[in-house]
């Protein structure tokens, strides 16, 4: 039987992605797609690519059509998933959040860097983290609970946490990281990161031929790697815009241990081995390097390693697409992983190579 879904929020880029992927999902049939400001008006108005694929139009965000579906994602802006998840929870939906609402498991954490409470504590407790690479353990206790008829939350990781953390997870677990020191990340990310809405720095006639750095030692994604990597305090993050529509590349810098290898190859093998049954995240062989137009409009991650032996560090450069792996199609695994389904259903196996 088809899972009835919804998606709130499904105007923007990341929800327009989830409309467009769970359309073609095998097994989710989609009912609701709300967008206050442009309730009434068909999809395919909005997204002329969408004619002769749906005849859907947007309704409201609180549209009662919601309570009735098994699935709704969230792609919402932080603070309005803390009205909208307890309730759709509360009625045994499983809910798959984009924001970052229920990311962060400190509250007082959130607080800081959001600059608003935290008003659902008890399942911020209960919600997984939904990076299906690093947490496996986190979304089968969720699909768990949903099989047993709970209704579950799940809260997707962030663009630049995915890709970050995605290239610096496996050095860092398998100890081959100083303990101590400043990990410095720097990454560049397509206008499309930055939402539907324009503003001065997205504007065309702006971020055309310009790459800039922005939220420099004040992003709000610093505490999110910070939390996955466990390396609370040591992160120096700072992200760019760059002007591609789609994209996103994070360069890891990551100082070796003093006993950690200085050879390319072994740590390249050793990243294949921790990623050996994770079909969406690909290790190149060195000396190859990720390029975003590998992966745009696809799940994968491509992870690139290099070891700078003159200075002891390890560079490890990860791409995707920041609208894919970094939004909607790691929903959609997610999703998948608490239907108890394979986490590549629906999803593209093969990216556009030009």
């Amino acid at each position: 039987m088809a899972i009835t879904t919804g998606i709130v929020g499904a105007a923007g880029f990341a929800g327009i992605e989830l409309t467009r992927l769970a359309l073609r999902h095998p097994d989710l049939d989609l009912r609701v797609v709300t967008s206050n400001e442009l309730a009434g008006t068909p999809v395919s108005t909005e997204y002329p690519g969408f004619v002769g694929i749906t005849d859907l139009a947007f309704t409201t965000h609180d549209d009662p059509a919601l309570d009735a579906c098994d699935l709704v994602f969230l792609a919402v802006p932080h603070t309005a998933a803390l009205a909208m998840a307890p309730k759709l929870v509360e009625r045994g939906v499983a809910v798959i959040d984009l924001s970052a609402d229920f990311r962060l498991k400190d509250p007082a954490v959130y607080e800081r860097w959001y600059a608003t409470p935290h008003t659902a504590t008890d399942l911020l407790a209960r919600a997984a983290f939904g990076l299906p690479e690093l947490f496996p353990d986190d979304l089968a206790r969720v699909a768990a609970a949903r099989a047993a008829g709970e209704g579950v939350l799940v809260a997707c990781a962030g663009c630049y946490p995915t890709a970050t953390s995605l290239a610096g997870a496996p050095a860092i677990r398998s100890g081959l990281v100083s303990p101590d020191a400043a990990v410095v990340v720097d990454a560049i990310s397509g206008v499309t990161g930055a939402g539907k809405k324009a503003s001065a720095r997205t504007h065309f006639c702006f971020a055309d031929e310009n790459l800039e750095a922005y939220g420099v030692a004040t992003h709000r994604h610093t505490p999110e790697i910070e939390q996955i990597l466990g390396i609370e305090g040591r992160l120096v993050f700072t992200p760019h815009l760059a002007p591609l529509n789609r994209g996103l590349l994070s360069t890891v810098n990551l100082p070796l241990a003093s006993d950690a290898p200085r050879d390319t190859a072994a740590i390249v093998e050793l990243y294949q081995a921790f990623y050996a049954d994770d079909p969406f995240v690909h290790v190149l062989p060195a000396p190859t390097m990720p390029k975003t137009s590998s992966v745009v409009g696809t799940n994968y991650a491509h992870v690139g390693l290099a070891v700078n032996e003159r200075a002891g560090m390890l560079v490890a450069v990860g791409a995707i697409d920041n609208l894919g792996k970094g939004a909607a199609s790691q929903a959609v695994q997610c999703a998948n992983a608490v239907l108890g389904l394979p986490q590549t259903r629906g999803l593209e196996a093969m990216s556009v190579p030009v």
